[in-house]
């Protein structure tokens, strides 16, 4: 059996203030990638005047999109080389983050193919040659504060596609998570972004790569995420809540990014790049019907979560993984979530004409070899008609 690795940042600095760390700094200049949102909140202006007291200048770049392009990341990347950071700094939600990863690459190099990024582990060239990253969330969901991983959308092609980075040269230096961040997000995000924390515990536990390192730190974010994202859905003023969420967040990244995900994330990423479904959202509607037709080979992995999460005591993994899909429904209820592609909007005839290419897109995602059932397309095209439907997957 090959060895197993357990990566993260070298620094995470998190809970009320952590912000505060960037007046420790060391540099001369930094980029902060960044996006609208972020702005009219005055998160830029706050890192700035950390930064200023470090004596580092610094520069915003503001123009990420939800599901940032390629073009985005190359008009970053020459932002950067105009500006000669030595510090590079996602700040906001996955976009941002991730957006700033890709800029980073582009960067260091600048003539570096688009094709060979997505070379898992490989593909990558090392970097730090010219700058350092920063990661600081102003959401609690994507993690990507602490992962390996970075998603960026080509809208060349149709259906548009998410490409992602499998390469630890990615993985940010240092995560900065200050719950102050994400206490100003509102009811639907802190649900979309929350439900996507339950996703990425719940898929590194049954994900094929799980370990003896990443397996209690799942199973306790799933506890986490059952306790807390109610309340912090039901009074954004919550403050422990907000912490709890956000480290939450942290901790489901620790376990994914060692672990890598499974088909809940390779179908979401296809309806979010085609329709412009919320990540967070998407992986919340995929998530039910990807736990019943994983069922057949980790139905034990999935019982061991419920007992993690509720009073249950079920005689056999099938009557647990089942009392899962209760306890997902249960929770978008409480979320008043949508729980079906349909309800989205999508419109059947689009869906179905793109159906074969979606679930094509999704067998090829990186994300789909973990998963604990090795699904074919006909699979994924009856999962995907299930969860525009709602029907339960037999």
């Amino acid at each position: 059996m090959a060895y197993q690795g357990f990566r993260i940042p070298r620094d995470i600095f998190f809970g009320w203030g952590s912000l505060e760390y960037l007046k420790e700094l060391e540099g001369k200049k930094a980029v902060i990638v960044t996006d609208k949102v972020c702005v009219g909140l005055g998160f830029p202006e706050k890192v700035q005047a950390y930064l200023k007291e470090a004596g580092i200048d610094s520069v915003v770049f503001s123009e990420v999109e939800t599901d940032p392009s390629r073009q985005t990341v190359k008009k970053g990347a020459e932002f950067m080389l105009k500006h000669e950071p030595d510090w590079i700094i996602g700040l906001g939600g996955g976009s941002c983050i991730d957006a700033g990863k890709g800029m980073w690459i582009f960067y260091e190099y600048p003539d570096a193919n688009w094709d060979d990024l997505w070379v898992p582990f490989t593909g990558v060239p090392k970097l730090r040659n010219k700058a350092k990253y920063i990661a600081i969330p102003s959401t609690s969901g994507t993690a990507t504060e602490v992962t390996l991983a970075a998603v960026i959308t080509n809208r060349d092609v149709v259906p548009n596609v998410k490409d992602f980075t499998l390469s630890y040269e990615v993985t940010p230096d240092i995560a900065i998570c200050d719950p102050e961040l994400p206490s100003t997000m509102p009811p639907r995000i802190t649900a979309n972004t929350g439900f996507d924390v339950l996703v990425h515990a719940t898929e590194a536990y049954v994900s094929r790569n799980a370990s003896d390192l990443t397996d209690p730190i799942a199973l306790r974010v799933c506890q986490m995420v059952f306790e807390w994202l109610p309340k912090a859905y039901a009074n954004g003023d919550d403050r422990l809540a907000r912490e709890k969420m956000h480290n939450a967040s942290l901790m489901a990244g620790f376990t994914f990014t060692n672990t890598a995900l499974g088909i809940v994330h390779s179908t979401a990423h296809q309806i979010g790049a085609e329709y412009g479904i919320p990540h967070g959202l998407a992986n919340a509607i995929m998530m039910p019907y990807v736990v019943q037709f994983n069922m057949a080979a980790a139905a034990d992995r999935y019982s061991d979560i419920v007992k993690a999460v509720g009073d249950y005591d079920g005689q056999t993994s099938i009557e647990g993984a089942l009392k899962f899909v209760e306890y997902i429904r249960d929770l978008q209820k409480v979320l008043s979530m949508p729980t079906t592609i349909k309800q989205m909007g999508v419109d059947e005839a689009d869906f179905k004409s793109k159906l074969e290419m979606l679930a094509k897109n999704a067998i090829a995602d990186g994300s789909t070899p973990p998963n604990p059932r090795t699904p074919s397309v006909d699979d994924i095209k009856n999962i995907y008609m299930c969860a525009y439907n709602g029907i339960d997957v037999i």
